[in-house]
């Protein structure tokens, strides 16, 4: 996928509309046949699979990385600039997204002006409408001989202290707290990685965009990269170098694990079900709660302290 329209006329006699309506009639496609399969939700299967791999890392009940990047808009109408100008000065575009260590993109969010910040990204986010509706499979994990019941994402200093969410340390007083910074900033990596490997091989995001219409940016260009992507990590996986991680998923028993979903049951959501209030207050309380923030957060620290720190670091 080239970004300059009329770098190939000279080869392929190609003009540069119809090389623009060639491109968007691809994207079309990819994101009209693939969709379903390369943007889905994870299944229990995924969700067993990356909640293993993250066992083995140290964080148990850790589902994934959540993380925002800009992209640049070159041509964005004057109209519009002052609203997504940054303090760079330059015009762009945000996608939040959250990947597990395979760099598999299984949310994205795309199109908040760059103006806003991740904060404010995660307030317009609907990362968790499915959590609040029900509709993910319950994950059950313990830490440190506590049990807990919702998965969680690593993410930066910005986010804010919810149950879904654990950070690092910006200043660690302790070696225990040294170490878990540590640990958590390599982990944390997965999603900026997957960043850094969709702008390598997609040159169209990784150089400012030339479009004037958010919609093709949003929904067809973005889009169709974020699928495209998802494909090569599938075609891939077995040759990445923690290969071994999955070969093991796949053979060992692993009856030893902390973290299950839905307790080893096939999930389905019940449909047709009266919506409840109270349910639904419930769930935003457990997700935005401190307290279950800080217990958890404490529990992962001694976790991995006892399994890298000391004699075993």
């Amino acid at each position: 996928m080239v970004w300059v329209p009329d770098e190939i006329d000279e080869y392929l006699q190609m003009g540069e509309t119809t090389s623009k309506k060639s491109l968007l009639h691809f994207t079309q496609g990819v994101i009209k046949h693939f969709e379903e399969d390369y943007l889905r939700s994870p299944t229990d299967e995924d969700l067993r699979r990356i909640l293993y791999q993250n066992e083995m890392r140290g964080f148990p009940g850790m589902i994934g990385s959540i993380d925002c990047v800009h992209w640049e808009w070159k041509n964005c109408p004057t109209a519009w600039r002052g609203q997504y100008q940054g303090h760079s000065g330059k015009a762009s575009l945000i996608l939040e997204a959250v990947a597990d260590q395979d760099l598999w993109i299984w949310h994205s969010f795309f199109g908040i002006p760059c103006s806003s910040n991740d904060l404010n990204v995660l307030h317009r986010s609907p990362i968790f409408d499915d959590v609040l509706t029900g509709k993910t499979p319950p994950i059950t994990f313990q830490v440190n001989g506590h049990e807990y019941n919702m998965g969680y994402y690593l993410t930066d200093g910005i986010y804010p202290n919810w149950a879904t969410f654990i950070q690092g340390f910006s200043r660690p007083q302790l070696e225990m707290e040294r170490l878990f910074a540590n640990r958590q900033a390599h982990v944390r990596k997965d999603v900026e990685r997957a960043f850094g490997v969709l702008q390598a091989r997609f040159s169209i995001v990784r150089q400012p965009s030339l479009a004037y219409d958010e919609d093709i940016l949003d929904d067809i260009i973005m889009k169709a990269c974020i699928i495209l992507h998802n494909m090569i990590v599938e075609d891939e996986r077995d040759m990445y170098v923690r290969a071994d991680v999955l070969r093991r998923y796949y053979e060992e028993d692993l009856s030893s694990l902390t973290a299950t979903v839905n307790n080893g049951e096939p999930f389905e959501f019940q449909t047709g079900q009266p919506f409840s209030i109270n349910a639904l207050l419930g769930r935003i309380t457990t997700l935005c709660s401190s307290q279950i923030h800080h217990s958890l957060k404490e529990d992962l620290i001694e976790h991995n302290w006892q399994k890298y720190g000391g004699n075993n670091h």
